[in-house]
């Protein structure tokens, strides 16, 4: 009976702990703004890292192939995004055609790369996703004049180097994301939603989405298939696992997250250009995995808001005029100090913890 009551008492204590983690969430970003809405921004792009994070877990952590050209995906997405909803080509489809299209195109590319490596494991895997991740960055780069055999006529695809700029924003139900929202009508004085506060609504309910697909697909006959693999794809195979479809499973979906992370990035940014998808992109996304704890969804999650937070908390924290004020001279240039603070911590990390921050229950 005692055990019984302490096993209720731990509940109302977890769903109270919840129940606030909610709240806090949720308000969050007003906290942020007060601040500035440089944090609100860091607060969105984290929420995306969150995403590519959770995408990239389920190929590095739970289906254990090295994949170290996952921000292709990423790209795929925001350029599908980008072509589609600017004036590069005069085109303004709506958001629903959009993010669709953006994560099935990455998902494609996912299936495109996962196919010729179904043989590859190791550091031959990762050598080839790293140079599938560096061709579509180049292909991006340089598909500003694109030329056909029978014509000497070129053709301007990504705009090339210069990026795609004047991209449409998101808009839900006739409401401009990037407008904000004025509720002054509302008897609220004084108070209006930015358009980053409405953007980090929308990265989070997409965010609770990924986790919850992540953990649908963790948990279920595939994701079981998935371990095995990880753990022993020979025994895998010998059980009557078809070890090629589950890693074409894992590839794309994995690109799928990406992809739909990728539109979203176009529509707040408003700007794409290749350099933003370039490989340590690719090598912090896996960072955030293995930090976190590969294949744990709330290490995951951990990983991915301190590496995508802390950098530019440390920025801040490094400025000019914060050592002014401490030291009374700059010791080292802030740019140099972020880095070697945020370098330290991540040695330190896995010195102490080799298994992640919060590894999964099966691995600690």
């Amino acid at each position: 009976m005692a055990k019984l009551m302490q096993l209720k008492q731990d509940k109302r204590t977890q769903m109270v702990w919840f129940v606030a983690l909610g709240v806090l969430i949720l308000i969050l970003p007003f906290l942020a703004g007060m601040l500035g809405q440089a944090w609100v921004r860091i607060l969105n792009v984290t929420l995306l890292y969150v995403m590519l994070a959770l995408g990239l877990n389920v190929v590095v952590g739970v289906a254990g192939l090295l994949d170290l050209g996952y921000v292709a995906f990423y790209a795929v997405g925001a350029y599908t995004w980008s072509l589609l909803a600017s004036a590069h080509f005069n085109l303004h489809y709506p958001f629903w055609v959009l993010l669709p299209l953006g994560a099935c195109l990455a998902a494609l590319a996912g299936l495109m790369l996962g196919a010729p490596v179904l043989k590859l494991r190791g550091d031959y895997l990762a050598i080839v996703t790293l140079g599938f991740g560096e061709i579509v960055r180049i292909l991006m780069n340089n598909f500003d004049k694109v030329g056909l055999p029978w014509s000497d006529e070129t053709y301007n695809i990504t705009n090339g180097p210069r990026g795609i700029t004047g991209i449409d924003g998101l808009n839900l139900f006739g409401l401009d994301l990037r407008k904000g929202l004025d509720v002054s009508g509302f008897n609220v004085s004084g108070f209006n939603v930015s358009g980053l506060q409405l953007y980090y609504f929308v990265f989070l309910a997409f965010a609770i989405l990924s986790v919850i697909g992540v953990y649908r697909l963790q948990h279920s006959r595939l994701g079981r298939a998935w371990q095995a693999l990880r753990e022993d794809e020979i025994a895998a195979k010998a059980m009557g696992i078809n070890t090629r479809n589950i890693k074409l499973a894992a590839f794309g979906f994995g690109a799928l997250t990406g992809g739909l992370a990728g539109g979203l990035f176009a529509s707040m940014q408003g700007f794409v250009s290749p350099e933003s998808f370039g490989l340590l992109e690719s090598i912090m996304i896996l960072a955030m995995v293995v930090l976190g704890g590969m294949g744990h969804i709330p290490g995951v999650i951990l990983g991915a808001v301190l590496l995508s937070a802390m950098p530019e908390v440390i920025r801040y924290a490094a400025d000019e005029n914060v050592q002014q004020k401490i030291f009374g001279v700059v010791l080292i240039a802030p740019e140099v100090l972020r880095n070697l603070i945020f370098s330290l911590a991540l040695i330190l990390i896995m010195l102490f913890k080799p298994q992640g921050l919060w590894p999964s229950p099966e691995k600690k």
